[in-house]
């Protein structure tokens, strides 16, 4: 296996553009501009490889073929109306199929790179567009490129597949498309769907008939910071993935989980994510080998959160991580106010943030976070044969 890391990257993946939309484009390009100036994308071993769109057989794998033909078909129908497009989350654009198969087949061939053992992990920033159902747009995601890759690496041999959701939202289509098969962990952090779209993600939903304890969700109330965030993360992933013991982790990174963004209400700092990020690459390389496909994901704080985000998770990716002390390139700094004047630009990597946390533990006077993170252990941990009081498991 390569020891190098591939990014899978080329500018038509900003045609996945939904217009005057919360998912704008311009912070997958500037993240990757961020991570040009800071010399990421320029370190030994690293690659980056342009992708190829996916074609109909591998997007049939989690979509069904009339919803192909509805995308293809929307944006030249001006009556056009089903399969969740045209709404105000998932208006229909010119190119909408291309766009969205390219951004897919860039989750492919990361996938692809890895489990070929290529590299020994890959990044598609545009990626992780989560939402998207068998035969339904959702939440901003037309085809569901993770979900994708995961049947490519099923197909190609894979018999234990984790799939880690570090979004805001619930990872749902990735779920539900995966919900009956053993073969594949899905589990996802999100804040409470009491409190956010897209309504689902409790502890409860463990998996379907015969695949019991293939999904573990932790709904975490809103205000959650930092603390209790990683307190959450490192009682729950860990332990599962262990049990699990996956022979490669694929996570969908969205940055939504800051407490900048518009769109949420967690309270999670750059510098908690990058953490986040340091863990999910400590667990890849304890199981898999080091094999691990990362794409991006939610994240609509477009110049002050999520370039730096998934520049240190392109850093955390491609070896050393970057200095949350570091200033952030003054080239980049214009690019951002040329792109975003309106936005402020943050001067450099870090929010200042404390990372510390206590780890959990069963006893004392829980808070929400902590009974969170005991409904989620006990729905899910007993499956596995671990035992959800004991904070060692």
């Amino acid at each position: 296996m390569s020891d190098g890391t591939v990014v899978i990257w080329d500018e038509r993946l900003l045609t996945y553009d939904l217009g005057d939309h919360p998912l704008d484009p311009v912070r997958v390009e500037l993240t990757l501009a961020l991570a040009r100036e800071l010399g990421i994308l320029d370190r030994p071993g690293v690659r980056v490889v342009p992708p190829t769109p996916a074609d109909d057989s591998a997007l049939a794998r989690v979509h069904r073929p009339d919803y192909l033909d509805a995308v293809r078909a929307a944006p030249h129908d001006p009556l056009f109306s089903g399969y969740g497009l045209g709404t105000s989350d998932n208006p229909i654009f010119e190119g909408m199929h291309e766009a969205s198969a390219l951004v897919a087949g860039a989750s492919l061939a990361a996938a692809e790179a890895v489990w070929r053992g290529e590299a020994r992990r890959a990044v598609n920033i545009a990626g992780g567009l989560h939402h998207a159902m068998p035969s339904r747009a959702a939440g901003f995601c037309v085809y569901n490129d993770p979900a994708v890759a995961i049947a490519r690496l099923l197909d190609l041999g894979a018999e234990r597949v984790a799939y880690v959701d570090v979004d805001v939202h619930h990872g749902d289509g990735v779920q539900q498309m995966f919900y009956g098969d053993p073969r594949v962990l899905t589990i996802s952090l999100h804040e409470t769907p009491l409190a956010l779209f897209p309504g689902t993600g409790f502890s409860d939903e463990i998996g379907g008939a015969g695949a019991e304890g293939s999904a573990a969700n932790l709904p975490l109330p809103p205000g959650t910071g930092d603390a209790g965030w990683l307190r959450a993360f490192h009682a729950v992933v860990p332990p599962l993935l262990r049990a699990f013991r996956p022979q490669i982790l694929v996570t969908q990174c969205g940055a939504d989980s800051h407490r900048l963004d518009p769109l949420a209400d967690l309270r999670l700092s750059v510098d908690g994510q990058r953490a986040s990020y340091l863990a999910l690459r400590a667990l890849a390389d304890e199981l898999c080998d080091g094999r691990w496909v990362a794409t991006g994901g939610g994240g609509y704080a477009l110049v002050e959160v999520v370039p730096r985000a998934w520049s240190h998770l392109l850093a955390v990716a491609t070896g050393e991580p970057v200095d949350p002390d570091t200033p952030t390139p003054p080239a980049w700094r214009s690019l951002a106010r040329a792109r975003r004047p309106e936005r402020e630009v943050p001067p450099r990597m870090t929010d200042d943030a404390d990372v510390s946390y206590e780890p959990w533990q069963p006893s004392g006077e829980p808070d929400a976070v902590d009974r969170a993170i005991l409904a989620t252990r006990r729905a899910v941990f007993p499956l596995y044969g671990l035992d959800p009081q004991d904070p060692a498991a």
